[in-house]
């Protein structure tokens, strides 16, 4: 972690959170290079343990009764060890955002499609995002280099350098 930002420990430890968060969720975000760079370092590494541990999982079936008494067979999917203990700790690093409701999407609509994800943040980076660059990293034979820092100069009013931190498509 580069510098205090004129900040105690725990708001410093927020605002890398935060600010991890949203660019985990929208693809970039725009901050001082100062917070960029440690907000990149921050971000590198949960995608790292989310890479190393997203294929881990366990595939069970489990016989069960429907209502006219028939047994069906279920398969349920399940977080396998080392993906569970990567989940959780990732959950204490990141913030947990909620989906929103698309422009087009009724009330129903939206329930029905957000009605089995519990932490929507952790679910596109186990889904999407580490399957993505575990992908390119296979392709390109390198880990690591998943975020981009842009500088867009300085700030009007305080001078401060501003610039844009992405995640590299």
């Amino acid at each position: 972690m580069t510098g205090r930002f004129g900040r105690t420990n725990k708001e410093r430890k927020a605002l890398l959170r935060s600010q991890a968060s949203e660019l985990l969720w929208y693809g970039k975000i725009e901050t001082t290079v100062a917070k960029a760079k440690a907000v990149q370092s921050y971000t590198e590494k949960v995608i790292t343990a989310a890479i190393n541990s997203y294929e881990d999982t366990i595939e069970y079936s489990k016989k069960v009764k429907d209502s006219k008494g028939k047994e069906v067979e279920i398969k349920t999917v399940k977080d396998g060890v080392k993906k569970l203990n990567v989940r959780r700790k990732l959950a204490r690093k990141l913030y947990d955002l909620q989906e929103i409701k698309g422009d087009k999407e009724n009330k129903t609509q939206f329930k029905a499609r957000t009605s089995d994800v519990q932490h929507p943040l952790l679910e596109k980076l186990f889904n999407e995002i580490a399957p993505k660059y575990a992908a390119r990293a296979e392709e390109k034979k390198q880990g690591g280099g998943y975020t981009r820092i842009y500088l867009l100069g300085a700030r009007r009013g305080d001078a401060a350098e501003m610039a844009k931190l992405e995640l590299i498509d």
